[in-house]
């Protein structure tokens, strides 16, 4: 199917980005949007940090440059994209956010201060609807406390025309984790690789350390609401039901905002500490985007 990319996050810039170029000229501009949502988990409504990585190119970038410091509370438009390139240790990839359009929030908002020095944004959001087909069949598993979860990867087309007018395309891969009664509905309905479908959930990224003591990042989509289209057949011919999964969603914690146009300092947190080292190839040449 013809994908469909749509990504939208208010949140607070992380840390003062660098402005940089690639060997052709191009400007990029790397950083991270952060804020803090409600989520429900385990029965319990419970206050989850969100940091996701965006990235803004050519002129809009060296505008940004001179206007995106620490702590400022901005909304952001754009797509979700997956990128992949090769190292001496293999291939990489990582997903993040390529911005369309960025805007500054006006009036007063709450920010936090994380243990690594970055800012965050109290409140905020970070919303993506993506439109794929599934790379595999998904498979219903529980965790030990006996919650259900489904996890699903999902294929999204982009197209678009490069500086030479030559026609384009890409397709980025995105991890989706689907939780509790959701994922017992959708399972209920045999989806199969192949298959169309609509994916409306939070991107959350995360870090760890592998094995052999490298850090690691990794951002994936924890769904509120996946809907199978019509379009994929299932073995024997038979169309597939487009009957949503809807999750159940906890209150979103609204943006408090109040006129003014003053920042609160930041208040400090906990100990959570997003590492926002640059992963993205420095050097790199060819933008698919």
């Amino acid at each position: 199917m013809r994908g469909m990319n749509q990504l939208t996050v208010i949140g607070a810039i992380t840390r003062t980005p660098d402005l940089r170029y690639t060997p052709s000229g191009t400007a990029v501009l790397d950083y991270t949007v952060s804020g803090e949502r409600q989520e429900l988990r385990q029965g319990e409504l419970k206050t989850v940090p969100f940091y996701l990585p965006i990235t803004s190119l050519g002129k809009a970038a060296e505008a940004l440059a001179e206007r995106l410091v620490a702590g400022l509370p901005v909304l952001v438009v754009g797509n979700l994209v997956q990128e992949r390139w090769e190292t001496a240790e293999g291939k990489r990839a990582r997903v993040l956010g390529k911005a369309l359009r960025v805007e500054e929030l006006a009036g007063e908002f709450g920010r936090v201060e994380d243990a690594g020095g970055g800012v965050r944004l109290q409140g905020g959001s970070a919303l993506v609807a993506l439109g794929g087909n599934l790379t595999r069949d998904p498979e219903l598993r529980y965790t030990p406390a006996g919650e259900a979860v489904m996890d699903l990867s999902l294929a999204v087309n982009e197209k678009w025309t490069d500086g030479h007018g030559q026609a384009q395309e890409k397709v980025h891969y995105f991890e989706v984790v689907l939780w509790r009664e959701a994922a017992e509905a959708f399972v209920k309905q045999e989806p199969k690789k192949g298959q169309p479908v609509y994916v409306e959930g939070m991107p959350q990224s995360s870090t760890w350390t592998d094995r052999d003591g490298n850090k690691r990042k990794d951002t994936k989509i924890t769904a509120t609401s996946v809907i199978l289209l019509k379009g994929g057949e299932r073995t024997g011919g038979e169309r597939a039901s487009s009957r949503p999964a809807p999750a159940a969603q906890p209150p979103r914690q609204p943006v408090a905002a109040a006129s003014g146009g003053a920042q609160r300092a930041p208040a400090r947190s906990g100990g959570l500490d997003i590492d926002q080292g640059n992963d993205f190839p420095p050097n790199e040449e060819d933008l698919p985007f």
